[in-house]
């Protein structure tokens, strides 16, 4: 019995040390490599970097504006100069028809228009209603949300001051005319963003995208040159030959410990330099992270044994960024994805990372509110692993053919 525990120690210590020497030998062979370092530590340090620096300015502020007055009376100076006076907007032109700002609005000089018609002051003297149009650049959502936001808040407090000063002509007076005008008072409580930002809005889901696809291009761009090298074989070698299960744990160690690293600069770092959302328990996302990076791990691995040269794998990065974005379902509600997509993007880990990290980093949720993308992720990981470990056989047994056909 003694000598059963013995030489199962013993085993135990061989396959740990084995696994060891395979993390360590991956190590050197990422290291080695200046190409590797570049998309593992240099593109990730810099990339979150240069897309937060470049959204830092969330929204549009003081956007340059046209207005067209045809009334050019009192009533429609203030209607200007409350619009001027938001943050949103700035009226930069005034023109005396719609013909003369044609040319400014295509060159992009402004962004918005507003048109108060001749009759403006007349009809609201008489008590009818007047109207006044907004014409919004929507070749962008801040310009359009900046110039609502602006002209909207502008032109319903000045509706306002003419449901009083009506009220006031009819006899009704202080308070009673106030209560009137505006019978009930609303709060508006945005949550989650604040600010309402772009950035706040998409770098989340972006910093997930970057650790998956830079892990997934490092790890197919290892398979890609071994494979130009013709020393694909090295991976199954006399310490490797038949040991899949060590292999594949040594390397993803390897991976996986580097990307906690880069995990915790990405994820934990930058949206507190930045000012993003991070209201997320750091535990709590570092937790979530870790069935996400075996995840993107194994399945980059099932995929680079189909990465035939050092570039495929950039092509494949390329090819599946936006797509993988989008899949996600955080700029577009999952709801309204076809299910067939629905159901493809469940084959990507970016998918429930993005949705778990945003739930759990800018809504403050923790590991109970988000176990549908916890497990999910753990199911990925084991799947993965699985496949990575048939697609390994598989490439052994093609070496071994293709060694004894040489022969």
């Amino acid at each position: 019995m003694t000598n059963k525990k013995t030489n199962f120690f013993a085993w135990l210590f061989r396959e740990i040390r084995r696994i060891i020497y395979i993390m360590l030998d991956e190590f050197r062979l990422v290291f080695r490599d200046s190409g590797l370092v570049v998309v593992f530590l240099g593109a990730t340090a810099l990339y979150p970097l240069m897309y937060s620096s470049i959204y830092r300015n969330e929204t549009v502020r003081e956007m340059p504006i046209a207005v067209v007055d045809q009334s050019n009376t009192s009533r429609s100076r203030e209607l200007i100069r409350r619009i001027d006076a938001t943050p949103d907007l700035d009226v930069a032109y005034h023109f005396n028809n719609l013909q003369e700002v044609k040319d400014p609005f295509n060159r992009q000089r402004i962004h918005g228009v507003i048109f108060i018609p001749k009759e403006y002051s007349e009809k609201i003297n008489r008590g009818e209603q007047a109207t006044v149009s907004i014409y919004s650049d929507m070749s962008s959502f801040l310009y359009y949300r900046a110039m609502m936001l602006g002209a909207n808040f502008a032109i319903l407090q000045v509706g306002k001051d003419i449901k009083t000063e009506r009220l006031n002509a009819s006899g009704i007076t202080g308070q009673s005319a106030e209560l009137s005008a505006a019978p009930f008072a609303h709060e508006g409580n945005i949550l989650y963003n604040e600010g309402m930002g772009f950035a706040s809005f998409l770098l989340p889901a972006l910093l997930i995208l970057m650790i998956h696809q830079t892990l997934f291009f490092g790890i197919t761009m290892i398979a890609g040159t071994a494979r130009e090298e013709q020393r694909i074989h090295e991976d199954f070698s006399v310490h490797h030959r038949g040991r899949f299960f060590q292999t594949l744990v040594g390397k993803s160690w390897c991976y996986f410990g580097l990307y906690m690293v880069v995990t915790a600069y990405i994820l934990l770092l930058i949206p507190r330099l930045f000012q993003l959302p991070h209201i997320g328990n750091p535990m709590e996302i570092m937790r979530f992270m870790i069935p996400f990076l075996f995840a993107v791990i194994f399945f980059s691995m099932t995929i680079s044994v189909f990465i035939r040269n050092r570039e495929t794998g950039l092509v494949v990065f390329l090819f599946f960024s936006v797509i993988l974005l989008f899949l996600s379902g955080f700029s577009w509600p999952q709801s309204n994805i076809h299910w067939f997509w629905r159901t493809f993007s469940m084959l990507f880990p970016a998918t429930f990372g993005i949705q778990g990290y945003i739930k759990i980093n800018s809504m403050g949720a923790d590991l109970n509110h988000v176990q549908f993308e916890y497990i999910g992720l753990w199911i990925q990981a084991t799947v993965y692993f699985i496949t990575t470990m048939m697609v390994y056989r598989m490439q052994e047994a093609r070496n071994k053919k293709s060694h004894i056909t040489e022969r």
